[in-house]
């Protein structure tokens, strides 16, 4: 557990199931396997925590570069956060790709440590009596697969190797096509750049979440906060024979690239995400203006 939560993916719900089953009839194997559990899923996400507090969203874009999860997974976690606030935490377990983002984020957004940690623990707690749960549930059926697979020896283990190895390769074919159904024309900083310069005065949307401006503080000169429930609205302020700039902060401009194939079908031709989001726009020297100030 506590390796999983430290971000080796090793699939312990199945872990846990089997705890369950061993630990049938013994209560004080069973409250071991809660207590250890609980404390070692928690224990876990604290570096994370602490990582998210310390280096904010440069963080979250490394774990969304090496997750198996598609890169919408720190946007999505992000949407939650602000909706449901901490208490989030005592369920993103059960759901892919927020486990592994939802605590560095918690450290980014400053939720204080205490609250951080309750619901947390909380989180984790909730797993592991699941988990448990199922194994007592169904400790007779697992009690007959554990002993099928003993009696198998070395195939066992092999035929579970290969299918870990198939998810790895399934997440990884699905991520690629994913990335690879994204691909439109980019804008890059530099265009962007001169096509203010021209006075072409290209209309540019900020479509990160509220959060990530509040945190980051900075937008790039004009650009319009965009607030994707609300897609329809900013049609109705965007001319159409305007260029079109969409700009977001997460790799691979996974957020910028579906709201401009959204504009685009719903009649907007010349839209366009801006290549490395405001991130290049930054390393490229240009001034931003202040968020607040806007």
């Amino acid at each position: 557990m506590l390796v999983h939560q430290l971000g080796i993916p090793i699939p312990v719900f199945p872990v846990l199931i089997w705890a369950g089953a061993v630990a049938f009839g013994d209560p004080p194997l069973l409250a071991q396997a809660f207590v250890v559990s609980t404390l070692a899923g928690a224990a876990g996400n604290v570096p994370w925590y602490l990582a998210g507090r310390r280096y904010g969203y440069r963080v979250l874009k490394l774990l969304c570069r090496i997750s198996l999860s598609p890169d919408s997974c720190v946007r999505q976690t992000e949407v939650v956060f602000e909706r449901r606030g901490p208490a989030m935490l005592v369920v993103a377990r059960f759901l892919p790709g927020f486990e592994t983002v939802a605590p560095p984020l918690a450290g980014a957004l400053r939720v204080k440590a205490p609250a951080f940690l309750l619901y947390d623990s909380a989180g984790s707690a909730l797993r592991s009596a699941v988990g448990l749960g199922l194994g007592i549930a169904f400790h007779q059926e697992i009690g007959w697969l554990l002993d099928r697979l003993a009696a198998l020896g070395t195939n066992a283990m092999l035929v579970v190797g290969a299918l870990l190895l198939g998810y790895a390769a399934y997440r990884l074919l699905q991520r690629r096509r994913f990335l690879r159904s994204l691909r439109t024309a980019r804008v890059s900083v530099r265009e962007l750049y001169d096509m203010m310069s021209r006075g072409e005065q290209p209309v540019v949307l900020d479509v990160r979440t509220r959060a990530h401006r509040r945190l980051d503080g900075r937008q790039i000169p004009g650009a319009h906060p965009v607030d994707l429930d609300a897609l329809e609205q900013t049609l109705e302020r965007v001319p159409r024979d305007r260029d079109v700039v969409v700009y977001c902060a997460c790799p691979n401009e996974v957020t910028a690239a579906k709201v401009a194939l959204q504009l685009r079908a719903r009649g907007l031709r010349k839209v366009r995400p801006l290549a490395g989001g405001i991130d290049a726009w930054v390393s490229a020297g240009l001034a931003v203006e202040s968020v607040v100030a806007s």
